[in-house]
């Protein structure tokens, strides 16, 4: 037997699929949700789940909880002196989940389809298999969560093809997935996210309402054991929430008793930073996929961050449309990687269905432009496969030698959306040799070819000679500090700013890399001609040159946006 499991950056869940459908799976304490916390104590022992939920309260740096905001890094957690990567947690929460199935199904368990996040890069989905494996599993499929929750929503049974919208707000990441439903096909169209906004930063705001409303507390002086009090009972006052208009909190920190009453209009206003974070992914999915608005015949949520009463309402809101609630946004995606297994067994019992998928980061190369002036520069983005593309995806680009009797082409292979390589996050390099003679007469073609199972291979061809150069893209963090760890992964979501003498220019400059981030095909390659002539203007340093590009940039940006 398969079974579906969603690993969580809260909760991890599991389940399996009957005849009646699919149906979740206890854990060992009788209950459907299993905490993604781990703590080991000065003997060794770990604890997984609930226990080490609670015993984390206690001794919190001996226990680990939102590492798989972590995960495909090389970050270290020490606890009682033992140090686990991301991926080793999380293959302990895993393990746990597999023998709970095991007790439950009174069989040997050794398949699972996965669940990632839509927006989880290679090295992350490929760290999250290496997680199954170590925890003993043999990982027949990493499914996206999104796709996942679609499957459990039975889109593909319904009779009216359509297109649909998965908002997914988990405890640490957010996703959003546009899909389209034909005859007995989930196509998905495009995906979109943030792998550091979820439950725990919704909980966060209160834990700042908290200190802003209690200023004699002094929060640099507590303990961790008190900051984890906090947290825990933030978390239980967003809880209230659900279906009441006020909600308290109280926390004793040494003899003092501090309380809170909160409504959820101020709790709402206050949260008004992390829901424009989740417009920006929301409106990057509908323009890569051309979808509006109007034309998403349904939109369902996923995640338990989806149950707080403000987060349906502005779902609402912002489609005009009344979200699906019908299935539990916590047991969603479980259930659909279950199905999803089922498929795989060929159950006589299920439906079949065709999923696709697609690339979530565009794929590239660091290549070099000429100038007006003839000169070179350097660090520039190629793209090769773009993102949302669907997958399995071959593309092939040429290059040229820019240098006379140049020996070697270099391809740095990158991942990301900013159209400076510096910018982007390096998978990897290979480096061919080309014969000898002018700039610009020898060529090679680069080829990537990009799987559903997230394997890229890069091929470069030497055009004169027919030499050919392959090789499988392994991506490896190794020899990292976690701040460079951290810098990598934002690297994919946030553009470094440039700096410009005026601000005017740095605002117009920022704007248009945003476009050009949320961009692609022909929009991007407009978009590239005006940032250069805005920039080439900028290097005149001529207040008069610069002033007259500058409101034609602007008017640019603005006509590109209406």
């Amino acid at each position: 037997m398969i079974i579906g499991i969603d690993l969580g950056t809260t909760n991890s869940l599991v389940a399996y699929y009957t005849d009646e459908g699919p149906k979740i799976i206890p854990n060992r304490l009788g209950k459907n949700l299993t905490p993604s916390v781990v703590s080991v104590d000065e003997d060794g022992q770990v604890y997984i789940g609930e226990t080490a939920k609670e015993r984390m309260l206690l001794y919190p740096k001996s226990s680990a909880a939102v590492f798989k905001r972590s995960m495909g890094s090389e970050k270290e957690y020490e606890l009682s002196g033992k140090k686990f990567l991301p991926e080793e947690l999380s293959a302990l929460i895993l393990r746990a989940l597999k023998e709970d199935a095991e007790y439950y199904l009174q069989e040997e368990v050794t398949e699972a389809v996965i669940s990632v996040p839509a927006y989880f890069n290679d090295e992350r989905r490929k760290a999250t298999k290496r997680a199954g494996e170590l925890a003993g599993l043999k990982v027949e499929r990493i499914i996206s969560e999104p796709t996942a929750a679609a499957i459990a929503y039975g889109l593909y049974e319904n009779r009216e093809n359509g297109k649909f919208l998965v908002f997914d707000l988990g405890g640490g990441t957010f996703d959003v997935s546009i899909l389209e439903l034909y005859d007995s096909i989930i196509e998905v169209r495009a995906v979109a996210g943030d792998n550091f906004l979820g439950g725990e930063d919704f909980t966060k705001v209160i834990e700042d309402i908290f200190f802003e409303k209690n200023p004699d507390i002094n929060r640099e002086i507590l303990s961790q054991k008190e900051l984890k009090h906090i947290t825990k009972q933030a978390e239980n006052c967003k809880l209230e929430f659900n279906g009441e208009r006020y909600s308290t909190m109280s926390c004793k920190l040494g003899e003092e008793t501090y309380e809170m009453r909160l409504s959820i209009d101020e709790y709402e206003a206050k949260c008004d930073e992390l829901l424009d974070k989740i417009r920006q992914p929301i409106k990057r999915s509908l323009s890569d996929a051309n979808v509006r608005l109007k034309d998403i015949n349904r939109v369902v949520l996923v995640g338990g961050a989806t149950k707080l009463s403000f987060i349906r309402k502005f779902v609402g809101k912002l489609f005009h449309n009344l979200p699906d609630t019908s299935i539990n946004p916590d047991e969603a995606v479980a259930l659909g990687a279950a199905v999803q297994g089922a498929m795989k067994e060929r159950k006589d019992s299920i439906k079949e269905v065709i999923l696709t998928d697609v690339c979530p980061f565009t794929l590239g190369t660091e290549i070099v432009i000429e100038k007006e002036n003839g000169r070179f520069e350097d660090g520039h983005f190629c793209p090769i496969i773009e993102r949302n593309t669907t997958i399995p995806a071959s593309r092939t680009e040429r290059l040229y030698t820019v240098h006379d009797n140049q020996t070697q082409i270099r391809c740095k292979v990158l991942q990301g959306e900013s159209r400076f390589a510096s910018n982007n996050v390096s998978l990897g390099e290979i480096r061919v040799r080309v014969p000898k003679g002018e700039a610009g007469k020898e060529a090679v073609d680069v080829t990537y070819t990009y799987d559903v199972n997230s394997i890229l291979e890069v091929e470069i061809k030497v055009i004169s000679t027919g030499e050919i150069t392959k090789q499988i893209i392994k991506t490896n963090a190794t020899d990292m500090t976690d701040e460079e760890v951290k810098e990598r992964m934002e690297a994919l979501a946030y553009l470094k700013i440039h700096p410009r003498e005026k601000e005017e220019n740095k605002l117009l400059l920022l704007r248009g890399e945003r476009l050009y981030e949320e961009s692609i095909g022909d929009e991007r390659m407009y978009i590239e001609y005006a940032l250069r002539a805005f920039e080439k203007a900028l290097d005149t340093r001529d207040d008069s040159v610069i002033e007259g590009a500058r409101r034609e940039f602007k008017e640019f940006l603005e006509d590109f946006t209406e």
